[in-house]
């Protein structure tokens, strides 16, 4: 039996006195992900009472989206990029580098590609 893992994990982390949304995705995402995402993401952000959130996205086993849920990831970036101050991604494939950009057209925050997971939590810590 084979098993085609994909979906989305979301935490808060604390490293000292910082406070990260976390995001964990795997596989290929697809609208039914989104389905689950959104009440996940909404929930999340209701319970960072921060002015604005930093952000860590683990993408080191994210395949791609589905053209649907594409769409879906446009919408809820659309929704809530004025909520970030950083985002970052890290993850281990080069198309992640343009990924990052253009998620920045959606945010008013910084959004940055990291290859080295500890370069990533560096940045977010940086003030």
């Amino acid at each position: 039996m084979q098993f085609e893992n994909h979906g989305l994990t979301i935490g808060v982390k604390r490293i000292n006195s910082e406070v990260f949304l976390t995001l964990k995705v795997q596989g290929k995402l697809t609208h039914e992900d989104y389905l689950t995402i959104s009440p996940m993401m909404e929930g999340a952000l209701e319970q960072l009472k921060h002015p604005k959130i930093s952000a860590y996205i683990d993408a080191s086993e994210l395949e791609g989206w589905e053209l649907r849920a594409a769409w879906d990831d446009l919408k809820l970036g659309l929704k809530y990029g004025g909520e970030f101050e950083k985002i970052a991604i890290y993850g281990n494939k080069k198309w992640m580098d343009v990924a990052a950009k253009i998620g920045s057209w959606f945010t008013k925050g910084e959004v940055k590609h990291f290859y080295l997971q500890e370069d990533a939590l560096k940045w977010l810590m940086d003030k």
